[in-house]
Formats: C-alpha cells, sequence, structure tokens
C-alpha cells in the first residue's frame, strides 16, 4: 500500500528530490549534487507527462535518469565553471615548486604576497623571498612550498644558471672586442 502510494507519486518525488539537491549545489559546489539533482528533476518532469504507468513509467523515468546524468556531468566539465582546465582543483604543496607568478605586495624575508599562475582556486599566497627585496609587479618562480600557504619566492632576474653565466661571459667579451675594434 505505501509502495503502490510511493510509486503513484513518484514524479512528483523525484522532481522535489532534483530541485532540493540543485539547491544544495549551491551551498557545495563541485558538481556533487548538480548532476544527479537534474537527473532526477528531469525524470520527474518525463514522469509527470507519460501518458503510461506501471512498470513501463519506471523503466522509461529511469532512462531519463541515466541519460541526463550522463549528459549533465559531460556539459558541466565541457563549461569547466571553476576555471581552467583542472584550474580549481586542489593540490598539494609539493606542486607548487617551479610555478611562476608575479608580486602583489612587496616581498621581503619576512613578509610579502604573490599570485601565482594557475595557482588553483585561490592563487594568492604569502610568500618570502630567499633574500632582499621584491618589488610589486615582479615576475617571481616559487622556490620553496613550504607548507602550502607561505611560500618562498625568488626574482626570475635574479635566477642564473651556468649556462646564463657563460652567456654573460661572451657577451661581455664580445663587448670589449667591439670596443678596442672601434678605438683602433
Amino acid at each position: 500500500m505505501v509502495l503502490e502510494a510511493l510509486l503513484s507519486e513518484l514524479p512528483l518525488v523525484l522532481l522535489l528530490a532534483g530541485a532540493g539537491l540543485i539547491i544544495a549545489e549551491a551551498f557545495a559546489p563541485g558538481a556533487h549534487f548538480f548532476v544527479v539533482g537534474v537527473a532526477l528533476f528531469a525524470a520527474g518532469l518525463v514522469g509527470f507527462f507519460l501518458p503510461v504507468g506501471g512498470t513501463l513509467s519506471l523503466i522509461i523515468m529511469t532512462a531519463v535518469v541515466l541519460v541526463t546524468a550522463v549528459g549533465t556531468l559531460y556539459g558541466y566539465r565541457k563549461a569547466d565553471l571553476y576555471g581552467g582546465e583542472g584550474e580549481g582543483k586542489t593540490s598539494d604543496s609539493s606542486s607548487l615548486r617551479g610555478k611562476s607568478g608575479r608580486v602583489t605586495e612587496r616581498v621581503t624575508p619576512t613578509e610579502g604576497q604573490v599570485k601565482i599562475d594557475e595557482g588553483g582556486f585561490n592563487p594568492y599566497y604569502q610568500a618570502r623571498s630567499v633574500d632582499g627585496e621584491i618589488a610589486e609587479g615582479t615576475e617571481v618562480i616559487v622556490i620553496d612550498p613550504g607548507g602550502g600557504n607561505v611560500l618562498t619566492v625568488e626574482s626570475y632576474e635574479s635566477l642564473s644558471d651556468e649556462i646564463d653565466r657563460e652567456l654573460e661571459r661572451d657577451r661581455r667579451a664580445s663587448e670589449r672586442e667591439s670596443e678596442s675594434e672601434a678605438s683602433s
């Protein structure tokens, strides 16, 4: 008797459950409730307009739930509402090593802030410099991600490796040759 009553009101139950889950998505974003909510809501709507009842109605509404869920999930992922391919995903602090960004508040060995390119949902991090001061707007690279909330950064301008040093030596040598040829 209860089962019969539930089945007779199933489209209304699905419609209300779907609407509730869609609303719940606003409080916990991330497609946790949205996909299932849309699928249930669509099945409830279809159930209201079906001219048949009983088992055939259940089969049709089940098919609608499956097709709508797959379609909604695909569309939700394609829309990428949280910005960029996986950009909105949280990652561990070690994945920040080597990332680049810009200084948003002057960075010193004791304070500062940077905005990391592809830095996740909130790309702003507290930052400390290795030594010295890094001016606002300067491009930086993460040297040590620390625990993830305070990064150690260094200016791209201050970074040099063996290749950079060799190129600089060659540049100076050719400048000296040019000067000596000009004075001769």
